[in-house]
């Protein structure tokens, strides 16, 4: 009998494992940093819930948008190159961030970093596949899914310590230095792959794909103000779905696509796919509307938002690296359909919430929900690229990322809708016919009420309605928030079902 061929392991495989770790965890803590220096950024630039949304949504949707292509570039012109570009991207767009003078600006600001997050996330799974082999590649997902689930969860105590501490900017700020290092590392220590079977940019399907989103975020964003009917949103909608119609059309028939629809016909990547999916469209997206409730609603400072949310990050920190370690030894789908049941679960626990509440409310929930986002990341990475061969790596982990943000870009704009609907009719319900007279003026009174302009509005009732109105906002807030978590614990519950049907070991290539 031969004895079965080794691999020689990469002189450098630790070293690309933790410049692609430090890469991720700066560009996934900046989709939940934020969170708790939005009221902040409120005060300061004078935003409005709206262009709140699109501080988070700017970041998420150029991520969306450009991954598929950055991953068929960067296989093939080198994963290194093409990661060390979006790095760089990050860090210079991260300085102007800090900068910026207006939430328009910052908006726009965040989109470009969103650029450079998208270059970096496209790569980094076939950065890491490529390096390690065995299974040492187990335990490699393990530490990359730890650091992806940490970065997630210690986003809120991080940018709340940033915020209290320095200032909003600095939760901008802070990646320069360490982006420059990575760089530094990364150009010195980490080996070059590519797919010389890569083919050139899909230009028209970029361009479909990128509309398609930026119009559908848009109308969710703005339908309740503009008017669901009316013809800026209608037609939007419209425009979103013909160019989506374009894009699919599209890579059916181009020699070399930016998506490869044939991925969605492997049953473990389409499973994949929609745990991705339904897992920033769940848990992910909520952390927006948490913290507005913790701050806004209950008055704690982003410190203390941050610590509130401890108990899930230390959790998830726990769970991920047993996770990683298992997925070696049971069946994919266990792990992957049980941590979206969970997260179900954990947002049903926090939907009590009324004005009565205080943040404790949240805690079993949170408990649960740590479980869930260590246990889900590794087994995911796993299942994205290992349904194709290593040297395609790059495209598989970018359409995967992909579903993971268009989840939390879509999910947090039509949440944004229901519940700048639902905030301002509960509020009003609340209120005596005279208060409700007096506040028929207000414009767009539910975004005024969901970005925590309170006590601007009561300013303009009577004195002694304002108490009553103070109270009826917190019944309004919280009853909207309640529905929000059932909407989202739905949700999880597909990625469940997809989990657990669809992802199966014969789909796995061995590498």
């Amino acid at each position: 009998m031969s004895a079965t061929p080794t691999r020689t392991p990469n002189p450098n495989r630790w070293w690309t494992l933790g410049v692609v770790c430090v890469g991720i965890f700066m560009l996934l803590l900046d989709i939940t940093v934020v969170n708790v220096a939005l009221p902040d950024i409120e005060r300061d630039l004078g935003a409005s819930f709206a262009e709140l949304q699109w501080v988070v949504d700017a970041y998420a949707l150029t991520l969306a948008a450009l991954m598929l292509t950055a991953g068929s570039v960067a296989d093939r012109v080198g994963r290194r190159l093409v990661f060390a570009v979006g790095l760089g991207v990050f860090a210079g767009s991260s300085l102007a961030c800090g900068l910026a003078p207006t939430a328009t600006w910052l908006d726009v600001l965040r989109g470009v970093q969103g650029v450079g997050g998208a270059i970096m996330f496209a790569c980094s799974l076939a950065l890491i596949g490529t390096a390690f082999h065995g299974r040492e590649r187990g335990v490699a997902f393990g530490v990359f899914g730890g650091v992806a689930g940490a970065a997630l969860a210690v986003g809120p105590l991080v940018g709340g310590a940033l915020t209290q501490g320095l200032g909003w900017q600095w939760i901008f700020f802070v990646n320069v230095p360490i982006g420059a290092a990575a760089l530094a590392v990364m150009l010195r220590r980490v080996d070059e792959s590519r797919d010389p079977r890569g083919g050139g940019i899909d230009v028209p399907g970029v361009v479909t794909w990128s509309a398609a989103l930026f119009l559908l975020i848009f109308a969710l964003v703005r339908g309740n103000a503009e008017g669901w009917g009316s013809l800026p949103i209608a037609g939007s909608l419209v425009a979103a779905g013909v160019l989506l119609a374009a894009f699919v059309a599209r890579e059916l028939t181009t020699d070399h696509p930016m998506l490869d629809l044939s991925l969605l016909r492997v049953p473990s990547f389409a499973g994949a796919a929609i745990v991705g999916f339904t897992l920033s469209a769940s848990l992910y997206a909520m952390f927006l509307y948490i913290t507005l409730y913790l701050q806004n609603v209950l008055g704690h400072s982003p410190m203390e938002a941050g610590l509130q949310l401890l108990p899930l990050t230390l959790l998830s920190l726990v769970v991920a690296p047993i996770s990683g370690r298992l997925t070696a030894h049971v069946p994919l789908r266990l792990p992957l359909g049980l941590a979206l049941l969970l997260i179900a679960v954990a947002l049903v626990l926090m939907s009590p919430v009324d004005a009565g509440s205080t943040w404790t409310v949240l805690l079993p929930g949170f408990l649960v929900a740590g479980v869930a986002n260590g246990m889900v990341n590794p087994p995911l990475a796993s299942v994205q690229i290992g349904v194709v061969e290593p040297s395609r790596s790059g495209m598989a982990s970018g359409i995967g990322n992909t579903f993971r943000q268009v989840g939390t870009a879509t999910a947090i704009a039509a949440y944004g809708a229901i519940f700048e609907h639902r905030v301002a009719e509960r509020t009003l319900a609340g209120l005596d016919a005279g208060a409700r007279r007096a506040l028929a003026a207000t414009g767009e009174l539910g975004q005024a009420l969901a970005s925590g302009h309170v006590t601007e509005i009561a300013a303009r009732l009577p004195p002694a309605a304002r108490e009553p109105f103070e109270h009826a906002v917190r019944v309004g807030f919280t009853g909207a928030l309640h529905e929000l978590f059932l909407i989202a614990a739905a949700v999880a519950l597909v990625g469940a079902v997809g989990g657990f049907a669809l992802v199966r070991a014969r789909d796995l290539v061995s590498h």
